[in-house]
């Protein structure tokens, strides 16, 4: 007979499978149309399974947003790790926040998504307020390392600075999602450049 840890395990993973299958879904077509039965007939597991293991729509993608967001906010802890000039992390920085636009725009526009929700769905709200703030460290991880190496402090506080990075990313994403296809990289190197105008105004 299975122990109590390994049916928890095998349920976590499962979750996590279906966590993964609707992320997709949920990239594609955004909150307000997503129900659980839609994510059901875009992934291999029936409208029952989905609602054995999440009572509803929106405890399923709290979950998937933790689940995604495990991995994000690490994401620039390398580039923090290994830089050894302020010049080299400033300019590996903006090209990786390009790069993420590249290869998970779907995944931020679901972001940007939920997080405009929640300002009317107050079950989402605490998931977003939590992994908003995560996202608030892992940018003052960057700029602190930033102005280590710079040796000069900096210039503005944690939320200022995230919200003026996240702004231009944003924006970038916006473009990137509604433009022409043609013009996705010239809107990255616009965002490159962008950043690498204002990190050093980041610094005092």
């Amino acid at each position: 007979m299975a122990s109590a840890a390994a049916r928890v395990s095998k349920h976590e993973d499962r979750r996590d499978q279906l966590a993964e299958s609707a992320l997709v879904t949920l990239g594609k077509l955004g909150y307000a149309k997503t129900s659980l039965r839609e994510i059901a007939q875009h992934s291999p597991f029936s409208h029952g399974v989905v609602h054995y293991y999440f009572s509803n729509k929106e405890e399923l993608i709290t979950y998937c947003v933790r689940y995604y967001k495990r991995t994000c906010v690490t994401r620039y802890d390398a580039i923090v790790a290994s830089s050894t000039s302020a010049d080299e992390l400033q300019e590996r920085f903006a090209a990786k926040l390009a790069e993420t636009i590249r290869e998970e725009g779907p995944m931020h526009q679901l972001w940007y998504d939920l997080r405009n929700q929640s300002m009317f769905e107050p079950a989402l709200r605490e998931v977003v307020l939590e992994i908003d703030g995560q996202l608030e460290q892992m940018i003052w991880r960057v700029v602190t390392r930033y102005s280590e190496l710079a040796g000069r402090r900096a210039a503005l506080d944690p939320a200022t600075t995230y919200g003026m990075l996240d702004g231009l990313f944003a924006q970038a994403l916006l473009l990137w999602a509604t433009g022409p296809t043609e013009d996705r990289e010239d809107v990255l190197s616009v965002l490159t450049n962008r950043v690498d105008a204002l990190m050093p105004s980041l610094l005092a």
